[in-house]
């Protein structure tokens, strides 16, 4: 349960700090990957789109849109351009021939397990010089950043 009483500066200073830490952190792994992917970087979009079929499978065009805050029509270039690249794949519905479910093909799972791969190992190295102390921290704060990342993707976050 969230502690009302928390004061508010604290509250400003931890979001500052999250706010400046996390974006460099995903920065710093996302270079590192870069550098030792041996396949083609693809653009933002397309692998935001990527990542999220492979978490919801058969998802659709328009449930996907909403969940990453696009346009349908966006979204569906995506998936075409991916498509395309042999990533993903469209299945048709049983019932309405219109609504296509997405879904990775095994190259594209292939390429999300060796990405998720080398930047587990590249966190993993850095995680390893860091103190004791930091680590327990660390730790103890992973329950609270899925909280966090629960509510800042719930419908009312």
């Amino acid at each position: 349960m969230p502690d009302p009483t928390a004061p508010d500066q604290d509250i400003d200073h931890v979001a500052s700090a999250l706010v400046a830490s996390l974006p460099a952190l995903h920065r710093g792994l996302e270079r590192q990957v870069a550098r030792d992917f041996p396949h083609p970087r693809l653009p933002d979009g397309q692998l935001a789109l990527l990542f999220l079929v492979e978490e919801r499978e058969g998802i659709t065009v328009r449930d996907a849109a909403e969940a990453l805050l696009m346009k349908p029509n966006n979204v569906s270039a995506l998936v075409s351009q991916l498509t395309d690249r042999g990533l993903l794949e469209r299945r048709q519905d049983a019932a309405d021939k219109r609504v296509a479910h997405l879904y990775p093909t095994a190259t594209a799972r292939q390429r999300l397990a060796e990405a998720r791969g080398l930047k587990e190992a590249q966190l993993a190295g850095a995680l390893r010089t860091l103190t004791e102390g930091e680590l327990d921290a660390l730790g103890a704060a992973l329950g609270a950043l899925t909280s966090l990342n629960r509510g800042l993707h719930s419908p009312l976050g």
